[in-house]
Protein backbone atom coordinates (compact mmCIF):
# COMPACT_ATOMS: atom_id res chain seq x y z
CA UNK A 1 0.00 0.00 0.00
CA UNK A 2 1.28 3.39 -0.62
CA UNK A 3 1.50 5.82 1.58
CA UNK A 4 0.41 9.04 1.09
CA UNK A 5 3.65 10.76 2.06
CA UNK A 6 6.07 9.18 -0.88
CA UNK A 7 5.12 11.34 -3.53
CA UNK A 8 5.96 14.90 -2.20
CA UNK A 9 8.94 17.26 -1.97
CA UNK A 10 9.96 18.59 1.24
CA UNK A 11 12.24 21.85 1.00
CA UNK A 12 13.55 23.83 4.23
CA UNK A 13 14.70 27.50 3.58
CA UNK A 14 14.93 31.09 6.11
CA UNK A 15 13.15 33.22 5.34
CA UNK A 16 12.80 36.53 7.14
CA UNK A 17 14.98 34.87 9.83
CA UNK A 18 12.48 31.98 10.17
CA UNK A 19 12.89 28.09 9.12
CA UNK A 20 10.09 27.43 6.20
CA UNK A 21 9.57 23.76 5.33
CA UNK A 22 7.52 23.82 1.79
CA UNK A 23 6.23 20.55 1.35
CA UNK A 24 4.92 20.47 -2.29
CA UNK A 25 2.83 17.37 -3.15
CA UNK A 26 2.70 15.73 -6.63
CA UNK A 27 -0.74 17.11 -7.83
CA UNK A 28 0.65 20.59 -7.08
CA UNK A 29 -0.70 21.31 -3.83
CA UNK A 30 1.40 22.84 -1.36
CA UNK A 31 2.07 24.17 2.39
CA UNK A 32 4.44 26.05 4.70
CA UNK A 33 4.86 26.00 7.98
CA UNK A 34 7.25 28.69 9.83
CA UNK A 35 9.34 28.47 13.01
CA UNK A 36 10.45 31.04 14.80
CA UNK A 37 14.00 31.20 15.98
CA UNK A 38 14.22 30.77 19.32
CA UNK A 39 11.80 27.96 18.78
CA UNK A 40 14.66 26.22 16.56
CA UNK A 41 17.13 26.52 19.37
CA UNK A 42 14.76 25.04 21.92
CA UNK A 43 13.67 21.86 20.08
CA UNK A 44 17.57 21.30 19.51
CA UNK A 45 18.22 21.76 22.95
CA UNK A 46 15.40 19.45 23.92
CA UNK A 47 16.89 16.48 22.02
CA UNK A 48 20.48 17.16 23.05
CA UNK A 49 19.35 16.93 26.46
CA UNK A 50 17.83 13.34 25.97
CA UNK A 51 19.89 10.63 26.96
CA UNK A 52 21.30 8.41 23.75
CA UNK A 53 19.86 5.29 25.32
CA UNK A 54 16.99 4.66 27.18
CA UNK A 55 13.22 6.03 25.95
CA UNK A 56 14.24 8.78 23.77
CA UNK A 57 11.58 11.73 23.14
CA UNK A 58 8.81 12.66 20.67
CA UNK A 59 7.54 15.37 19.15
CA UNK A 60 4.40 15.86 21.52
CA UNK A 61 6.77 15.97 24.51
CA UNK A 62 9.01 18.67 23.37
CA UNK A 63 6.20 20.59 22.20
CA UNK A 64 4.77 20.58 25.90
CA UNK A 65 7.98 20.65 27.75
CA UNK A 66 9.06 23.59 26.18
CA UNK A 67 5.86 25.22 26.32
CA UNK A 68 5.85 25.78 21.88
CA UNK A 69 3.15 25.84 19.59
CA UNK A 70 2.73 22.02 18.02
CA UNK A 71 3.56 22.88 14.35
CA UNK A 72 7.06 25.09 14.87
CA UNK A 73 7.92 22.09 17.33
CA UNK A 74 7.56 19.86 14.09
CA UNK A 75 9.43 22.23 11.57
CA UNK A 76 12.35 21.85 13.77
CA UNK A 77 12.54 18.65 14.98
CA UNK A 78 12.00 17.57 10.72
CA UNK A 79 14.36 20.00 10.50
CA UNK A 80 16.84 18.45 12.84
CA UNK A 81 16.12 14.60 11.34
CA UNK A 82 16.53 16.09 7.80
CA UNK A 83 19.90 17.24 8.37
CA UNK A 84 21.04 13.85 10.46
CA UNK A 85 21.35 15.79 13.91
CA UNK A 86 18.43 13.67 15.27
CA UNK A 87 18.27 9.38 15.34
CA UNK A 88 14.86 8.01 14.81
CA UNK A 89 14.45 4.51 16.53
CA UNK A 90 10.82 2.98 17.08
CA UNK A 91 9.45 6.50 16.65
CA UNK A 92 11.03 7.86 18.83
CA UNK A 93 14.18 10.84 19.00
CA UNK A 94 17.38 10.74 20.46
CA UNK A 95 20.62 13.09 19.51
CA UNK A 96 22.89 11.88 16.59
CA UNK A 97 25.54 14.51 17.77
CA UNK A 98 27.84 15.46 20.92
CA UNK A 99 26.12 18.89 20.24
CA UNK A 100 22.59 18.87 18.75
CA UNK A 101 22.40 22.68 19.55
CA UNK A 102 25.39 23.62 18.33
CA UNK A 103 25.34 21.66 15.07
CA UNK A 104 21.43 22.84 14.41
CA UNK A 105 22.64 26.52 14.98
CA UNK A 106 25.44 25.51 12.21
CA UNK A 107 23.15 24.14 9.80
CA UNK A 108 20.15 27.15 10.28
CA UNK A 109 22.65 29.84 9.58
CA UNK A 110 24.45 28.12 6.82
CA UNK A 111 20.99 27.26 5.37
CA UNK A 112 20.06 31.05 5.97
CA UNK A 113 23.14 32.47 3.50
CA UNK A 114 22.17 30.17 0.50
CA UNK A 115 20.94 31.79 -2.52
CA UNK A 116 16.39 31.69 -2.11
CA UNK A 117 15.22 29.95 -4.95
CA UNK A 118 13.47 31.96 -7.68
Amino acid sequence: MASRHQQRDVRFTVVDGYLVRTVTFADGRKYQHRCAPAACEQVAHAVEETPAEGEGTVLETIARKEELPFTQANVALEFLKERGLVDVRHRRCYPATESVHLDAMVEFHALAEQPKPT
